[in-house]
């Protein structure tokens, strides 16, 4: 008996005040009533086909042996992946398909194929091995009663017990194992969001969190940025605006290069001694009025160098921050929390701008602090 019928058997006046002499129809458009349409006939249901490994124990046992190996094969594939990804450069130039490096192609291959193997056992496992029976639901209203509720939860439970799990042991312990390997990569991957903060060696290249390439020598001379060449106060003219990087850094290749870059670059403005504002403790921080600062926005790190030189002002282009450089470049207008690091410049023994040391508060957006 459907849920329809079981309705009309019971229906003699509702909770909203339906008439008796009413029931079997709707209320039509006019304040009539309308005969209800009983459901279509059940057209049935054709006979089961019985799959091959229903009736046949050993085409299930192959079965099972087909679906474990692709969950094993899932396994050596995320090995292969770590193995790759620990021995193969990113630089690595061997000769591939479609001009794509050793490493790309092997972390791709690999991991791929890992989830490939588990999305296809999964499928021949539910193909082949799963309950397979045709199940006929009424439509229900949209939140279903309380047993309805605990009929669900049974038939959850029924499909769990129905999958086999419990009872193709070798299934689960291999999906287990493919699955749980999957682990690996998503860990090991963490190493490309950047070098630990405490890394020392990482930190002696110009690369850790904690300091910049501007640290890692005695009084580096500040040199022009992609030419290289050192500076000296007297080439600067009142306004001048100059790129600099620490010397050497330009020495650098590839991501070692870019990395370092990322936090080492500088902008440099010249303007009259007389209109710098110092910070406290920082009275000898600029050179015949020339100051420099980290041109890395301290909001979320972009490159900046729009200079206003009657206002002394810079602006970041992405998101308008504005600093003042002639007042220790505080923020004057924007979304940056910070003013831009200052770095502490002076002169060798041959009149050129160096470093005193690293910078001494944090480059870029503040998620880190460091003690002078």
């Amino acid at each position: 008996m459907t849920d329809l019928e079981k309705h009309g058997d019971d229906q003699h006046g509702d909770d909203h005040g339906t008439p008796d002499d009413a029931q079997g129809r709707l209320p039509a458009m006019t304040g009539g009533y309308l005969p209800v349409e009983e459901p279509i006939a059940n057209p049935g249901l054709p006979e089961h086909t019985w799959r091959p490994t229903d009736v046949d124990e050993g085409a299930a046992k192959r079965a099972e042996r087909q679906v474990s190996l692709m969950f094993l094969l899932s396994g050596v594939c995320t090995v292969l992946f770590v193995v790759a990804y620990f021995t193969l450069d990113i630089g690595d130039n061997w000769t591939t398909f479609g001009g794509l490096g050793a490493s790309t192609l092997f972390l791709g291959l690999t991991l791929g194929g890992a989830l490939l193997l588990i999305g296809v056992g999964i499928i021949q496992w539910a193909r082949k091995l799963m309950a397979d029976h045709e199940i006929v639901e009424m439509r229900h209203p949209a939140r279903s009663s309380d047993e309805d509720r605990e009929t669900t939860a049974a038939v959850l439970q029924t499909g769990l017990e129905e999958s086999g799990l419990g009872k193709h042991s070798m299934i689960r312990r291999t999906l287990l194992l493919s699955t749980g390997l999957l682990a690996a990569p998503a860990v090991i991957l963490l190493r490309d969001l950047g070098p630990s903060p405490a890394s020392v060696a990482n930190a002696e290249e110009g690369t850790g969190l904690k300091h910049t390439f501007w640290g890692t020598g005695d009084r580096i001379r500040v040199v022009r940025d992609v030419v290289g060449t050192p500076i000296r106060p007297a080439d600067l003219q009142i306004g001048d605006l100059v790129n600099g990087v620490p010397d050497g850094l330009l020495e650098l290749e590839g991501i070692e290069l870019q990395v370092a870059k990322a936090k080492a670059a500088v902008i440099m403005v010249k303007m009259e001694p007389r209109e710098i504002t110092p910070g406290p403790g920082r009275e000898d921080w600029s050179v015949d009025g020339v100051i420099c600062y980290s041109k890395i926005c301290s909001h979320v790190g972009c490159p900046i160098s729009l200079y206003e030189r009657t206002t002394h002002h810079v602006l970041c282009p992405c998101h308008q921050s504005t600093f003042d450089l002639a007042d220790s470049a505080k923020v004057v207008f924007g979304p940056a929390g910070r003013p831009l690091p200052q770095l502490h410049l002076g002169v060798d023994d041959e009149g050129y701008l160096v470093a005193e040391g690293d910078f001494t508060e944090p480059v870029g957006p503040s998620f880190w602090d460091r003690e002078k």
